[in-house]
């Protein structure tokens, strides 16, 4: 039952972790678009005037930066500050707060 566990917590854990770097590097690649779009426009003087890009101005794009800048720095403040040693002190306390529980109702 403990091993059972603890595999579950595991793999949930994991499974969010590739969520959260998955959710990353989406983003990084439609902002690589993004850059691209506004360089071209910008200093190209690309056609690209219709609904979506005629938008992307030098705002757009400090915005953009700042919200991928934040979300870069909480992706890696997670990794570095709760690295493995947190999350194996999670487990264990996730595990031994269902034993506690277990014991309680026995």
């Amino acid at each position: 039952m403990e091993n059972n566990l603890s595999n579950e917590i595991l793999e949930q854990m994991a499974r969010e972790r590739v969520k959260t770097e998955k959710k990353l590097y989406t983003s990084i690649f439609i902002y690589t678009i993004g850059i691209i779009v506004y360089v071209s426009k910008t200093y190209f003087g690309a056609p690209l005037n219709f609904f979506p890009l005629h938008h992307i101005n030098l705002f757009v794009m400090l915005v953009w930066t700042f919200f991928i800048v934040v979300q870069v720095l909480k992706f890696l403040f997670n990794v570095t500050l709760f690295g493995n040693t947190w999350e194996n002190k999670k487990i264990q306390k996730f595990i031994n707060q269902e034993k506690i529980k277990k014991q309680n109702w026995e």
